[in-house]
């Protein structure tokens, strides 16, 4: 898996060097959930991520040194939440016909395949969401 990881992010971000862009494979779903949402807070970022918050506020505030975020206030002004900034606007921008082109070279890694990547990606995680792995692994012990 570590193997199939580091192929897979290093190829993307190879595309985002190529592109001059400063940005970085894990930084691609906040912009993502940013550009359909507007604004969030830490929390429903991570949740929608599929990662922890203490990852996410990692993440964050590297994307905010890289100047791709700024903060924003809730309409009732009780939660910070993050945003995009104008400089993360227009590096995604730029990096949209990348993605494109990650998309179609994921969905073409899916098709010679004997089974889906994705989808046996998904199962996996659904599995893991019922029953973790560390849990799975306690019961052989």
């Amino acid at each position: 898996m570590r193997h199939l990881i580091l192929e897979l992010d290093g190829a993307v971000q190879a595309a985002y060097d190529k592109a001059g862009m400063e940005f970085r494979p894990r930084f691609y779903p906040v912009v993502k959930f940013l550009q359909a949402r507007g604004a969030a807070g830490i929390v429903e970022l991570a949740q929608a991520c599929g990662v922890s918050q203490p990852g996410m506020t990692q993440t964050i505030q590297e994307m905010r040194r890289a100047g791709l975020l700024v903060s924003a206030t809730s309409e009732d002004r009780r939660s910070r939440l993050i945003a995009l900034s104008d400089k993360g606007r227009s590096v995604a921008a730029v990096l949209e016909r990348t993605w494109q082109a990650v998309d179609r070279a994921a969905r073409e890694l899916d098709e010679e395949l004997p089974n889906s990547l994705s989808g046996t990606v998904d199962a996996a995680l659904a599995a893991l969401a019922e029953t973790s792995f560390a849990s799975r692994i306690e019961r052989h012990l």
